[in-house]
């Protein structure tokens, strides 16, 4: 069973999200309270394994609350604003949901939450609405997951091409990412190479250079080889644009 503790003010988001939860097989709700004064109270005598858990609130913001927990429980932020994301993986959010929540992303939330709750002993399964977290040692990236345009193998890591910025290595194994990630739109084109497919413009062909493929948000094409084209052809759309150069 797992125990769970809704902290929103918003009095319609605390009843719409209770009566989802309540409809799940599986789960105890402890208590639901419109602000952080309130939940301390609750954490105080209750157990509590997961807090769902708005971000702004009259006395204290969701951050604040849990910089003031002296054990705190995995926490989902479920707030209207996005802006907030990085901040909440950086404070190690098993997930962040948008208001109003999805009953799908509600699942996969709570599918992450028995995950870590078991010590994480497999990677949850993403789900093509979510946004996903990059860590690097510099700088964390919060973002949508059709943002995410490649990823290959560099040795025992990663390195991701998300819209908008430079590629980012991130220590994750590939195999790690094919495992998790939705198939389709990412296709796993070769042993180091994953495309999402949903920003696959065209494949060009030519005997001087060999295959390559062009994608959104990329500036250069890719050259693959032959298996990966292979691999390719029996997963694109029929009425992709096939180039063959002179």
């Amino acid at each position: 069973m797992l125990r769970v503790m809704l902290v929103d003010d918003e009095p319609p988001a605390l009843r719409r999200l209770s009566t989802m939860l309540e409809g799940i097989e599986g789960i105890e709700i402890v208590d639901a309270v419109d602000c952080a004064e309130a939940a301390v109270a609750v954490l105080e005598r209750e157990q509590v394994d997961l807090l769902f858990l708005d971000v702004q609130m009259p006395d204290k913001d969701g951050f604040e609350l849990l910089a003031s927990l002296p054990r705190r429980p995995l926490v989902v932020f479920v707030t209207a604003f996005s802006g907030y994301a990085a901040q909440a993986f950086e404070v190690e959010a098993v997930d962040y949901l948008l208001k109003p929540v999805r009953p799908a992303r509600l699942e996969v939330a709570l599918r992450r939450a028995r995950t870590a709750l078991r010590g994480g002993a497999e990677e949850p399964a993403y789900d093509l609405n979510d946004r996903i977290c990059l860590r690097t040692p510099e700088r964390t990236v919060v973002a949508p997951l059709g943002d995410m345009i490649t990823l290959e193998a560099d040795r025992d890591f990663s390195r991701v091409t998300v819209l908008d910025n430079a590629p980012l290595l991130i220590c994750k194994s590939l195999g790690t990412y094919d495992a998790t990630l939705p198939n389709p739109p990412f296709f796993r084109i070769s042993r180091s190479l994953i495309v999402n497919l949903s920003r696959l413009r065209s494949v060009e062909l030519s005997p001087v250079r060999g295959a390559r493929i062009v994608l959104d948000g990329i500036a250069d094409p890719i050259s693959i080889g032959r298996t990966a084209l292979k691999r390719l052809r029996t997963a694109i759309p029929h009425d992709l644009t096939v180039n063959p150069e002179r």
